[in-house]
């Protein structure tokens, strides 16, 4: 197996997560748990089963790690950071640095860099680490070929219950002559070691936006194409609205409303052609890169054998619990969740250990996917973090909602970090500090937003903020702030004609 560029790196990778000599061992007796796939869900899974002294396999026909190590957060976030120092040193002036000579920019050391460190990384996840750990690895397609029994590489493993954690993949658009054109996923950006001049991103969402941005910033003139009217539809508007302005900023240009026809190449270059307000038109790039979804990987595990019901586009079927139509497998992380996020694919995996191998009577104790409360980071600059309802969400389910907005542009170190674009948003249920959802727009979002989520999670509200002593200055200073804004709202006139009295009467 070789993953390009073939150096140094990518073959320590290798070498981590699918070694070339390998050689599986012999399965003795069932398995208390077989994981199919060794992603973050099936990782947590089996390192956790085997932790607490479990008999477990886990099965892995491609790279340990899964996308997250490979192609997804670890990598990408590589890529982001140089980036970003990238575009820090052409804002250098600003901060009183100036560089006598032009810098001398190099992508190919910006990759390198990741691919250095995802090297690193990739020891935490590898085949040797979970074999010391108690886990028997098996690298090879498995797919169900009993009731109880899964073959792999010509090795049969029977089980007690067994858990599918798949993954998925990169969704293909259903564009005319895109595959003949050819086009790029987050499964082949990071092979890149020299940047593309021109560059159409399809799609605004998460994937689209972080890599638009940084490549933007790298240099290449970078056009997104987008169906619907701004920058990731699932944020607010004016949260989304912060990002896409900064993204400008960073050279990134925008077609909206728009509808790519078809595709195709025109000797090295490749062309787009799109439909936009009842025109057409054409754009003209070096490369095409494809942020449009996730499709699951269900393909090839012979799950009609075993009763799993499963869907080609949402992925394995499960109730709450994990739990698949058979009874003894169940599944976590991608396959069958619509949140596909490796924290979450982390939370579910600690769910089925505990549904899986400590089954309950009568149902009681056991864990379910209806108690996760879910942040999630999109890591621009700036960053945009969610966790809980948006209010047209808690106005969908009849529930009365105060909202309470501060700006970054009020909080001090924001302003001296000239960080001071975004703000914090929450939304409380009407009368109360009950907490229904929190938006972040920050450099940091991602980071602030566990705050919030920790209150969620342990059932208290913004009043346990109002009471908590934040350091200054800090950028958390904007959830004290946002807090301190609800708690006014509580100082009705009642309250203040009554003190005045009792002002009066102590004169």
């Amino acid at each position: 197996m070789t993953i390009l560029p073939d150096d140094e790196y990518n073959q320590t990778l290798i070498q981590n997560v699918h070694p070339s000599g390998w050689v599986n061992p012999e399965p003795s007796g069932p398995y208390n748990l077989v994981v199919m796939g060794a992603g973050t869900a099936g990782l947590v899974t089996a390192v956790i089963g085997a932790a607490i002294g479990a008999k477990v396999a886990l099965i892995e026909k491609h790279l340990m790690g899964g996308d997250c190590l490979n192609v997804g957060c670890v990598p990408s976030k590589a890529v982001i950071r140089a980036s970003r120092v990238w575009s820090e040193l052409r804002n250098a002036e600003e901060y009183g640095l100036r560089i006598p000579d032009a810098p001398k920019h190099d992508f190919g050391v910006a990759m390198e860099r990741m691919r250095k460190l995802r090297a690193r990384i990739s020891q935490t996840d590898s085949v040797h680490r979970y074999k010391s750990l108690g886990v028997d690895v098996f690298l090879g397609h498995g797919r169900f070929t009993g009731p109880d029994i899964i073959a792999v590489a010509g090795k049969t493993l029977t089980f007690k219950k067994a858990v599918i954690c798949t993954g998925a993949r990169a969704a293909e658009p259903a564009i005319p002559g895109l595959a003949q054109t050819g086009y790029l996923t987050n499964e082949s950006v990071f092979s890149l070691t020299e940047l593309p001049s021109r560059l159409a991103v399809i799609g605004a969402g998460p994937i689209g936006c972080e890599m638009a941005q940084s490549f933007a910033r790298f240099g290449s003139r970078v056009t997104v194409i987008e169906r619907m009217s701004h920058v990731l539809p699932r944020e607010d508007a004016d949260a989304a609205g912060i990002v896409q302005a900064r993204m400008k900023e960073d050279g990134v240009e925008f077609v909206f409303d728009a509808k790519i026809a078809q595709t195709n190449a025109r000797g090295k270059e490749k062309v787009l052609q799109y439909a936009i307000g009842g025109a057409t038109k054409e754009l003209v790039v070096d490369e095409i890169l494809a942020g449009v979804g996730r499709t699951p990987n269900v393909e090839g595990l012979n799950l009609e054998r075993v009763g799993v019901a499963y869907d080609t586009t949402t992925g394995v079927k499960v109730n709450d619990r994990l739990q698949t139509t058979n009874p003894l497998i169940y599944a976590a992380g991608d396959i069958c969740f619509p949140f596909k996020f490796t924290h979450t694919a982390d939370a579910m995996a600690q769910i089925v250990i505990q549904n899986a191998l400590f089954p309950h009577p009568f149902g009681l104790g056991y864990a379910g996917t209806d108690s996760m409360v879910i942040p999630w980071c999109t890591y621009t600059t700036p960053e945009i973090a969610h966790v809980g309802m948006y209010k047209a969400d808690a106005t969908a389910k009849g529930i009365a909602v105060e909202t309470f907005t501060c700006r970054l542009d009020e909080v001090d170190r924001a302003i001296l970090d000239g960080e001071e674009e975004g703000f914090a948003r929450v939304h409380v249920k009407k009368g109360t500090d009950t907490l229904l959802g929190v938006t972040i727009v920050a450099a940091h979002a991602g980071d602030l937003i566990s705050q919030f989520t920790l209150l969620m999670k342990a059932g208290l509200g913004l009043s346990a903020i109002t009471g908590t002593i934040y350091p200054y200055p800090t950028q958390a200073e904007v959830i004290k702030k946002v807090a301190n804004a609800w708690r006014k709202t509580t100082f009705t006139q009642t309250k203040k004609d009554i003190l005045k009295k009792y002002f009066a009467w102590m004169r």
